[in-house]
């Protein structure tokens, strides 16, 4: 039974400050239901938001507010990094981090724009599904957010539409050069993915600093020797030329070395990582433009690629509805991608300090466990039903989702 009657607070508060960029009273609601329904709705699809209200109109109103009424995510996007800057524990600072990736968002249809099949390594088979690279930035306090995101689009769909194709190393410079053009300071970082000569060299190019993986079958030349990377490692780094570093109490082996790679045309240091000193496999290797960094600064630029991806990622899906869209247009998933954008950012907003430098050094696990219990619960006296639970609501609020109180009676 529908039980939503009054906006959460936070919801409240988002309306005053965005509701401007909407044409209408009627799209200003529509606006805060779907903010709403993100937060709290058990199926955050728009007919799913639609019937936890008690009082609202048919879900093809909510339906066309996102794909056919005349608003700019780009500005609703702009407002909220803007805002994000009055507040000292989410403000962009130089010892801040971008962290990009990407991430597939699987879908049911296949008349849904832009979705094809794609092959999800985590899953080891291809998924109907969306492709979107996020760059998200990554603060001195460890809090983090999105910033901006582009859309993969299949070969085939861009030549059937008759617009450029763009693989994945295009639409990453291109986030690469939309937070150059916007002045957002830090250090970029990303997984071995995007690890390759035409990156690192456009990163280069902006004179920006990067720190990325590495894999081992690349070629790298040592004092003027072409290696394959495996090879070098396995006969030249012996366990006496390993030295032992902590970051946040996790003590690791490493050697680094200034060398370069075929193709990148600017000398790069390498850190290659091993768990213990006489382990037979080093577990990973970093790469960096900046020579001169202490490894201890390579390390914690690098932990912070997790902390600014994999845990948006997760906790986009999971508790505020990122892959559960279902509009097939184009424009409407890219609206719904930028309100769940914001609706993280309010939730991040409202962490305290050392529940974000958790977030920063935990497991995947572990993280969605602190935000279950630290995310704001209590979102409005009135919210249910009166502000005061009925016995039904009384047994919601005792099974509440991680995100706050369920509203549904």
């Amino acid at each position: 039974m529908p039980a939503i009657v009054e906006f959460p607070t936070v919801v409240q508060d988002l309306l005053r400050e965005y509701g401007d960029l909407f044409p209408n009273e009627p799209e200003r609601r529509h606006f805060a239901e779907y903010l709403t329904g993100l937060f709290i709705a058990e199926r955050k699809t728009v007919s799913g938001i639609n019937r936890e209200f008690a009082v609202t109109t048919d879900q093809s109103c909510l339906n066309r507010s996102l794909t056919e009424v005349s608003w700019d995510p780009k500005t609703l996007n702009k407002r909220r990094l803007e805002a994000l800057q009055s507040d000292s524990s989410t403000r962009y600072t130089k010892n801040g981090a971008i962290a990009i990736d990407n991430t597939l968002i699987d879908h049911d249809g296949k008349l849904i724009e832009d979705v094809g099949a794609l092959w999800d390594h985590a899953e080891a088979r291809h998924l109907i599904a969306h492709d979107y690279l996020i760059a998200n930035y990554v603060c001195a306090s460890l809090k983090h957010y999105p910033l901006e995101f582009r859309r993969f689009r299949k070969k085939e769909i861009c030549v059937a539409d008759g617009t450029p194709f763009k693989n994945h190393t295009v639409l990453c410079k291109e986030l690469i050069d939309w937070v150059v053009d916007q002045a957002i300071p830090g250090d970029f970082t990303f997984d071995s993915y995007f690890t390759n000569a035409e990156i690192l060299n456009h990163i280069a190019s902006k004179d920006r600093n990067y720190v990325g993986d590495l894999k081992f079958n690349r070629t790298i030349t040592v004092d003027g020797k072409d290696w394959k990377a495996s090879d070098w490692v396995k006969t030249q780094l012996g366990p006496l030329c390993r030295q032992k570093t902590a970051v946040d109490g996790k003590v690791q082996w490493y050697f680094t070395k200034s060398i370069r790679i075929p193709g990148v045309n600017h000398t790069v240091r390498i850190v290659v990582l091993w768990r213990g000193q006489r382990d037979a496999e080093p577990r990973k290797m970093l790469i960096t433009n900046r020579t001169y960094w202490e490894v201890h600064r390579i390390l914690k630029t690098y932990r912070k690629r997790w902390t600014g991806t994999e845990t948006f990622h997760r906790d986009g899906k999971q508790h505020l509805g990122m892959g559960e869209c279902q509009l097939r247009s184009g424009e409407g998933e890219t609206r719904h991608m930028y309100l769940v954008f914001l609706a993280y950012s309010a939730l991040m907003t409202q962490l305290r300090h050392d529940r974000a430098l958790l977030l920063g050094s935990r497991t995947p696990d572990d993280h969605r466990r602190i935000l279950s219990r630290h995310a704001p619960r209590n979102f409005g006296q009135n919210d249910r039903l009166g502000g005061r639970a009925s016995p039904a609501g009384a047994e919601c609020v005792r099974n509440q989702s991680p995100l706050g109180a369920s509203l549904t009676l």
